[in-house]
């Protein structure tokens, strides 16, 4: 399938580094533990399980997958708000799992967060001022006058001027737009390293969601920070990402640049994410496209061998309902968990 991405700028070139990378996960797994009636022990919700991957400096990424998938409490385990239940993430070198009170505090100033929902962001009794000015207290921003100027100086980066009509605004006075411009802006109020997308452009119109890509795009390009983008529209990922990550039932299934895997996806998975994407084309409604029936496993009691192959058309009986395919590599710098390409190059 073919997605038209005309309206999208091409993607930024890739990014070399000598540097360790940004940020780097090993084999990180986030579990909820289940308990009956409030004592004993049900079993375990294996939202995150076993999930590897490094972001550079000034890398852009996206992380894209179904609803249910796993994304979001992946989100939650970088950021720090949910302790991993195993395996590593090292920011900048250092765990964020073993971080003392202080060094969260100092860890989470490296790290801006656009939230899915503008509205439930924003503390409807707070104007945008307070909304923009409390991180920098809690910074340690003490001088009044750097606090205002900094507090314009994102407004104006997010294109919300003049400045002085939006300052005593409430939320609820703001559009959607402006609403996640100013939850932008507050992400970015203490010039973080890195940024976290949590579908940032899913509860907007379609003609505010090219506009703030645009602009998400621009502040990367302009302060060289990282991006995780996560979403289900891969019909974005092209404009925003120079590598795409597949996530399914709690595991990356397929890694490569977007080019590579928006040209020839590998895994089945992939392969209907991309049907399934919508495409600005009269035609088509003259178009019957076949999706893999059924829903997504449970991530309580996950199926064995490779989680996708109760909807999968290409399944191999006897192999992939019984072990888990290791990680093949089938182009250079793209990689996939399916036993389809059981002959090439296993990663360790």
């Amino acid at each position: 399938m073919t997605i038209n991405t005309d309206v999208f700028a091409a993607p930024a070139p890739e990014v070399v580094s000598e540097k360790p990378p940004l940020l780097s996960l090993k084999d990180l797994r986030l579990w909820f533990e289940l308990r009956k009636f409030g004592f004993g022990h049900a079993g375990y919700v294996h939202a995150v399980d076993g999930i590897t991957f490094d972001v550079d400096y000034g890398e852009a990424i996206a992380v894209v997958g179904e609803s249910g998938c796993g994304k979001s409490s992946l989100m939650r385990a970088i950021l720090g708000l949910y302790k991993a239940t195993g395996g590593t993430a090292f920011f900048e070198g250092k765990d964020i799992n073993k971080f003392t009170p202080t060094e969260m505090k100092w860890y989470r100033s490296q790290v801006g967060y656009v939230q899915q929902d503008p509205y439930g962001a924003l503390a409807p009794f707070m104007s945008v001022r307070r909304i923009l000015e409390e991180p920098l207290i809690i910074g340690g921003m003490s001088n009044k006058q750097e606090r205002a100027d900094r507090i314009v100086r994102a407004l104006e980066e997010v294109k919300m001027t003049p400045v002085g009509d939006f300052l005593n605004k409430f939320p609820h006075m703001l559009s959607g737009g402006q609403q996640q411009r100013v939850v932008i802006a507050r992400a970015m109020i203490m010039e973080p390293k890195f940024l976290v997308a949590d579908e940032p452009v899913s509860m907007l119109d379609a003609s505010v969601r090219v506009e703030i890509l645009k602009l998400l795009r621009r502040l990367q390009e302009t302060h060289h920070f990282s991006v995780i983008y996560i979403t289900h529209d891969l019909s974005t990922v092209r404009y925003f990402s120079e590598r795409v990550f597949v996530m399914y039932a709690g595991k990356i299934i397929e890694k490569a640049k977007i080019n590579d895997l928006l040209r020839n996806p590998q895994h089945p998975y992939t392969d209907a994410l991309l049907a399934a994407t919508s495409d600005p084309d009269a035609n088509n409604a003259l178009v019957y496209k076949e999706v893999p029936p059924g829903e997504p496993p449970s991530l309580v009691k996950p199926p064995a061998g490779c989680r996708f192959h109760p909807r999968c058309a290409r399944i191999i009986k006897g192999l992939c309902d019984v072990q888990n395919p290791g990680e093949f590599v089938t182009e250079p710098l793209h990689h996939t968990q399916c036993w389809l390409y059981k002959t090439e190059e296993v990663m360790e």
